[in-house]
């Protein structure tokens, strides 16, 4: 399934979705599994506060996604389903650096993703069954969530050099 295209219906969309949804949880899964992984001299009250807010808000962000994708009447991904493949593919580095960089990463792909998926939708002149106004509206507050988030990580990779 490809952004480079507009969205073409209700179903597509809704699949589509759910991978912004895949997406959150992976950030979550990934947030909660740096912080389990940090040793006590590792910890400090600022990445452990950058990865709390990004679990807090990658769960916020899969609800308002979630929601609309039940209007669509897609079926939901099963998040023990994610949480496996995250927790099959996660790489034990437990250096800060390489909590912040992979931070960093996530914060990126969300927002390239969420970037691509309003300009398909944008493109598109399929009357969707959601509101399309409140459907931009919810993907570009989400949009502007990952963008802060791109910073929040830069400023504290900024401040650790």
């Amino acid at each position: 399934m490809s952004l480079s295209y507009p969205v073409a219906s209700d179903h597509q969309l809704a699949r589509l979705l759910q991978i912004g949804m895949v997406l959150e949880e992976v950030v979550e899964a990934r947030a909660h599994k740096h912080f389990e992984s940090l040793d006590d001299d590792e910890r400090d009250a600022e990445l452990e506060a950058l990865l709390e807010e990004a679990a807090e808000e990658s769960a916020g962000h899969r609800t308002e996604l979630e929601s609309l994708v039940d209007e669509l009447e897609g079926d939901p991904v099963a998040y023990e389903e994610i949480e496996q493949l995250v927790a099959a593919r996660y790489e034990s580095d437990t250096d800060t650096d390489g909590v912040l960089y992979d931070q960093l990463a996530s914060e990126e792909t969300a927002y390239k993703f969420y970037d691509d998926l309003i300009t398909a939708i944008e493109g598109s002149d399929v009357r969707f069954s959601v509101d399309r106004d409140r459907l931009l509206e919810t993907l570009r507050g989400i949009r502007e969530d990952e963008a802060e988030g791109v910073e929040e990580v830069t400023r504290l990779m900024e401040a650790r050099a």
